[in-house]
């Protein structure tokens, strides 16, 4: 099992309370009733306790998070062996812990659909990273740098979904994505060498 230096503890403690604090503020601000500025006005208990379930709502995230990365990692040929050694159990531990992790194939694209805006996260042939590309509901479209490669799709697909959170469109209802568009466009930013049709660019379908 791979062991961090101390400095990257502090910096990863760091990094986990700054995520914490908006949602424990929002947990205790439901819980409580009381406006934002008043949220904590509290027995020092009932505050401990928003934020032991905020760091509930964290822990069933970073499980869900786990499980999606031993998938990748069993997609791309790794073996419950090699999964158990990098979690610190058996190979059998691993088995029972991610059971359709091996053996599944990885997907050649996806589609992120949040806040009324898509995108489509699609290995760049050729290269194996994975990039994205989409328009949000407000209509903006972006895609990631020319530069850059991302490791998973589900990296992508996170950067991805940032992007599409940061342009929903508030004043009424989600935007209708023009799909002929985004499609040209994802044309023009992954290639054509993997489309296998008009109705399926990426073979999604025939992929599952």
């Amino acid at each position: 099992m791979i062991e961090i230096t101390p400095e990257e503890q502090v910096e990863l403690d760091k990094a986990l309370y700054d995520a914490l604090d908006p949602l424990a503020s929002a947990i205790r601000s439901r819980l409580s009733g009381l406006p934002e500025d008043r949220k904590w006005e509290a027995e020092p208990v009932e505050v401990a306790l928003s934020v032991l379930a905020a760091w509930k709502v964290v822990d069933t995230e970073v499980k869900r998070l786990t499980a999606t990365a031993a998938g990748t990692a069993g997609a791309y040929g790794a073996s419950y062996e090699r999964l158990g050694s990098v979690w610190g159990i058996t190979r059998q531990g691993a088995r029972k812990k991610w059971p359709d992790a091996v053996g599944r194939p990885v997907a050649e694209s996806r589609t992120v659909q949040l806040c009324g805006g898509t995108a489509e996260v699609a290995r760049e042939p050729g290269v194996g990273g994975w990039r994205w590309a989409g328009v949000g509901a407000d209509g903006t479209r972006g895609a990631a740098e020319a530069e850059v490669r991302y490791a998973t799709p589900e990296e992508a697909a996170a950067h991805a979904g940032a992007f599409l959170k940061g342009h929903a469109r508030v004043d009424e209802g989600p935007a209708r994505v023009d799909g002929a568009a985004m499609r040209r466009e994802a044309d023009d930013f992954f290639g054509t060498e993997d489309r296998v049709g008009d109705e399926d660019p990426w073979g999604r379908g025939a992929r599952g």
